[in-house]
């Protein structure tokens, strides 16, 4: 008996304290424990570099792999969309604007002026992720009070050789119960997170020193003036800014409405019916809110045109004007000679489209000189000199939307450096620089 309690515990011994294997097992701890820290350690940085909006792997292979796997274009909007919604895009990490890029508008202070144009996102649906990449303003929308399927598809163009796109979309769009339900919903996720800072929020973009801007439209067959006044009652609650545009060449009859008289006429009625539900809202004791309203534009517009338009923002005591839409016109400088595809019936946008903007704002920025119209330009921009150059033509903030779609989500901070860089130079920042040309 005492033999085999003496076999057992020297066998216990060998196998547990002395044997060969445990000695092998402790010997490969260290070096094993290296390894899966290494190996966490490299998953991690991948990981990081991948969600790095900044990372090249976005711009050089992500994007020209959805362009080429979606041969129709708008099928890749749709991708790119899908993957903000769900948030799988890339983000801009440790994004802290300096200083030379803030700018004071509508009473609030911006942490840079590089802004999302309407068009990318619809319905709403990725407002969080747009904002991530470090952009400074977003918008939603076009949205018509009725969900409607827009114009017959194939509908949006690919011209890569000009880095420009054609679209004939339609307003299509979700509608306003749709949008509406899909803001609110996002405003409720905010209220009930431990982890937001609500304390420091005072923008319905519930990022500090960022606003969210909602564009309306109307239905293609809706009333001139009651679809946007819907927009304005449904969206006044959770807009920083409410945009009406009247400049969209794809629904019938729309930039009619940019007439002198009947655009004063629409605008007079909008800001009218934003006023009484502020004094509605301070009636029941409610904090007022009183979101900006600004009108978009069309670039193919004559210089008289571009006054008469001017004129009706200040007669009608609207805040701004976004200038401007997609053109009609088809530039001489394109590179695209497909007639099947640079022919095509829609809004040019990109590259080509920055000369015509350009003019168009620095004709508005003549006509509003004696104003307080803020001006918002768009079109074309695709870089940070670009960005100065409407700067100087007088926009205190820029959108852009169809560079960020080829370039990739590292174009927004790529911008904010070389704006930043160039002011640097000129010992300015970028408020010091709105409007020098007409100086």
């Amino acid at each position: 008996m005492f033999a085999r309690n003496g076999f057992q515990l020297a066998t216990k011994r060998f196998i547990f304290k002395g044997s060969p294997r445990r000695q092998t097992l402790k010997s490969n701890a260290a070096p094993r424990a290296l390894l899966y820290a290494t190996g966490l350690l490299g998953a991690s940085a991948a990981c990081f570099f991948l969600m790095d909006s900044r990372s090249a792997v976005h711009q050089y292979m992500f994007c020209p792999l959805i362009r080429l796997l979606t041969p129709d274009a708008e099928d890749g909007h749709k991708v790119g969309i899908w993957l903000m919604k769900w948030g799988l895009a890339p983000r801009l990490f440790f994004d802290k604007d300096p200083e030379s890029l803030h700018v004071n508008v509508f009473g609030k202070t911006l942490t840079n002026p590089i802004a999302c144009a309407a068009g990318l996102d619809k319905d709403g649906v990725a407002v969080d992720a747009i904002l991530a990449t470090g952009f400074g303003y977003a918008e939603v929308g076009s949205v018509t009070p009725e969900a409607q399927p827009g114009n017959p598809k194939p509908r949006f163009f690919r011209l890569p050789q000009d880095d420009a796109v054609i679209n004939r979309y339609g307003f299509n769009s979700s509608g306003h119960n749709a949008v509406y339900e899909n803001l609110a919903e996002r405003v409720l996720k905010f209220v009930r997170s431990y982890a937001s800072d609500k304390e420091t929020i005072q923008n319905l973009s519930l990022n500090k020193g960022k606003l969210l801007a909602i564009n309306l439209g109307k239905n293609k067959n809706g009333d001139t003036v009651k679809d946007y006044l819907k927009g304005v009652e449904r969206f006044q609650s959770l807009a920083d800014v409410l945009v009406i545009n009247v400049s969209s060449p794809n629904t019938p009859g729309l930039r009619k409405l940019q007439d002198s008289s009947t655009l004063t006429n629409l605008l007079t009625q909008v800001v009218a019916k934003r006023d009484s539900l502020v004094n509605n809202g301070n009636a029941l004791g409610q904090s007022a809110h009183k979101p900006p309203i600004l009108v978009k534009v069309a670039p193919d517009l004559t210089k008289t045109e571009l006054q008469s338009i001017v004129d009706s923002a200040k007669k009608s005591k609207v805040d701004g004007i976004i200038v401007c839409n997609t053109t009609i016109q088809r530039p001489k400088c394109l590179i695209t000679q497909e007639k099947s595809t640079k022919d095509q019936v829609g809004g040019l946008s990109g590259k080509p489209l920055k000369p015509i903007a350009l003019d168009a704002l620095r004709t508005v920025a003549k006509y509003s000189k004696d104003s307080d119209l803020v001006l918002i330009g768009c079109g074309g921009i695709s870089n940070g000199k670009d960005a100065i150059e409407f700067a100087k033509a007088g926009a205190t903030f820029v959108q852009l939307y169809t560079a960020f779609a080829y370039a990739g989500p590292g174009l927004v901070a790529k911008i904010k450096d070389e704006v930043a860089e160039e002011l640097k130079k000129e010992g300015k920042t970028w408020t010091e620089i709105i409007g020098q040309d007409n100086k």
